[in-house]
């Protein structure tokens, strides 16, 4: 098998030349011939002046080079589009498949023996992921790591966690508009992903477990110099990777690490976006990720970060507690200790080497949790046949079994117009509901089932309500919401039947959500729904594509041809 600059050549017919004009071309760029006989290692810039989560990746990049000379090899840096959770209109996810399509091509294309993916924003790390498993070519992971924390009037802050908190006493009239503008300066004092447990550390933590990056990776705050100094170890090993070709994501990511992953995200408090990206990673192999077992996971893994929104602490508290070494030496037999890391280590050899940090509260014993049971839930029920899920962990308790009258918002645009008015019919024990917001309704299944408090009930003093869709919701949100709601109302599922009035359960402990209306009923509000048509913003590009690809949140909303036939 051709390796380095032989890799991959353009068809020209003629191989001979198809390398010799390669080389020409390069030679350009200032390239010598000992230069271009090493092994290469691709590294991706995905930095972007839209993305201050990104922000560090100039100097990662640096760093990454630095250690793939170190070791002998060629780096090659490469660009792929670049995804920023609030910059990216309608949504990131809508984004994150185009992205892990544009990531496995250009690693295909391009000549590599390696290849290190350098994320962080909520959707990139997944969609890397998501190529790299497809491409199966050696692969290091480097995330950009967690901003440090803000300060306000004395007060540790984060985003986006505190975002949420404080945007909410705004609207009920808590602080006023000189405050919340001075807040809006320190909630993010530096580059980097968000310091509480959303989606990006969420992913950066089940990436670490699952082996593709060097142990302490995804904790590191963004501006540190060990950030930099993990980019040159990473660049380092990606260089040894080049030179054995292997291990592969295929040699890694086996149905222990996968479970390792789930165990890890239900201890960390983590996002329920996280359950989407690693379904849509597992479906890229012959693995599978079982929400039924998922959730008797829940009731097994006791959440032991004391990270908002679940906890009081920041991701700078878990790093220099010991990262998620001392967390899956807490977790114990609970973690499969024989999986294999991109290091050549175990997971055993990297947990005998955790930190012991006296007197350190981030992280938690097994006896001593956060919470009893993990972060999330997987409901059933008639208006959830094939799933939703819960991050009871950030809930409020009482509500957890909680019947009230539905206020139904059709769409996100509805619920943006009627919430805060005054004359909506709408009490704090009501359950607010929110629908064609899925991936195929919105489009592409935005953060919107954070729903907001409206405001008069707000204003009046109310914290939290039972919230539902078909949405997802930030990672760092809190409350009692019901997300993922499966199959979407969008294409006929159950959420579209739901009116104004009609009573709805909530039970957590019986994992049920339910629709208290009789099934002839329903039958005939769903004969009366109109027959399903192609929306005017699918009609061509990216956007048909995924109209007409898109899969439900159960399955991870990838693409259904991107999907490994193996696992069938």
């Amino acid at each position: 098998m051709a390796d380095g600059l032989r890799k991959g050549l353009t068809s020209y017919g003629d191989a001979g030349f198809s390398l010799f004009l390669r080389k020409a071309f390069i030679k350009a760029m200032g390239y010598s011939d000992d230069a271009l006989n090493r092994p290469i290692v691709g590294i991706t810039n995905t930095y972007s002046d839209y993305n201050p989560c990104h922000g560090n990746v100039p100097e990662i990049i640096e760093a990454v080079k630095r250690g793939v000379m170190l070791s002998g090899a060629m780096p090659m840096v490469f660009p792929t589009i670049s995804i920023a959770e609030s910059f990216a209109f309608p949504t990131s996810m809508y984004l994150r498949n185009l992205m892990a399509m544009d990531t496995e091509e250009m690693i295909r294309a391009q000549p590599m023996d390696a290849v290190v993916v350098i994320g962080g924003c909520d959707k990139t790390l997944p969609a890397q992921i998501m190529a790299a498993v497809s491409a199966d070519l050696p692969t290091v992971v480097i995330p950009v790591g967690p901003m440090v924390v803000g300060h306000h009037k004395g007060e540790v802050l984060g985003a986006c966690t505190d975002c949420r908190r404080l945007w909410a006493k705004y609207r009920a009239g808590e602080i006023d508009e000189v405050e919340i503008e001075a807040v809006n300066g320190r909630l993010a004092p530096s580059v980097g992903t968000c310091m509480v447990m959303g989606t990006a550390s969420t992913m950066a933590c089940i990436t670490e477990a699952l082996g593709l990056s060097l142990p302490m990776s995804a904790t590191i705050p963004a501006p540190h110099a060990e950030r930099f100094r993990s980019a040159e170890a990473s660049g380092k090993v990606a260089a040894g990777l080049a030179a054995a070709k292997g291990p592969r994501p295929s040699d890694l990511l086996t149905s222990a690490s996968f479970r390792n992953a789930q165990v890890v995200l239900q201890a960390i408090g983590g996002s329920t976006n996280g359950l989407i990206h690693l379904t849509a990673i597992a479906n890229r192999t012959r693995h599978r990720i079982d929400l039924e077992a998922f959730d008797k996971l829940g009731r097994e893994v006791p959440v032991l970060i004391d990270l908002k929104p679940s906890g009081e602490h920041y991701m700078e508290h878990f790093h220099h507690a010991g990262g998620l070494p001392k967390l899956m030496a807490q977790l114990g037999d609970l973690i499969d200790l024989d999986a294999k890391t991109i290091s050549g280590a175990t997971l055993r050899e990297v947990v005998a080497g955790a930190e012991e940090v006296p007197g350190q509260d981030a992280i938690r014993a097994r006896d001593n949790p956060i919470k009893p049971e993990g972060a999330m839930a997987v409901l059933h029920g008639n208006l959830a046949p094939r799933g939703a899920v819960i991050k009871h962990s950030a809930a409020t308790p009482k509500l957890l079994q909680h019947t009230g009258r539905a206020v139904v918002f059709e769409s996100v645009e509805d619920m943006t117009l009627r919430v805060d008015d005054p004359a909506l019919d709408v009490n704090a024990d009501d359950i607010l509901v929110l629908r064609n917001a899925g991936p195929k309704g919105a489009p592409g299944m935005p953060e919107a089932g954070y729903l907001p408090i409206p405001k008069k009930l707000a204003r009046g003093g109310v914290k939290d309500m039972v919230r539902i869709s078909d949405a997802r919701m930030s990672g760092t949100a809190f409350g009692t919401i019901v997300l993922h709601i499966t199959p979407e109302s969008a294409v006929g599922g159950p959420l579209a039947l739901v009116k104004n009035g009609d009573m709805i359960r909530l039970d957590v402990a019986k994992r049920s959500i339910e629709l208290l209306v009789d099934a002839a009923e329903l039958d005939k509000r769903r004969a009366a729904l109109p027959p399903a048509k192609t929306p005017g913003w699918a009609r061509r590009g990216y956007a048909r594509l995924f109209n007409e690809t898109i899969m439900q949140a159960d399955e991870g909303c990838d693409f259904n041809f991107m999907r490994s036939e193996e696992g069938k």
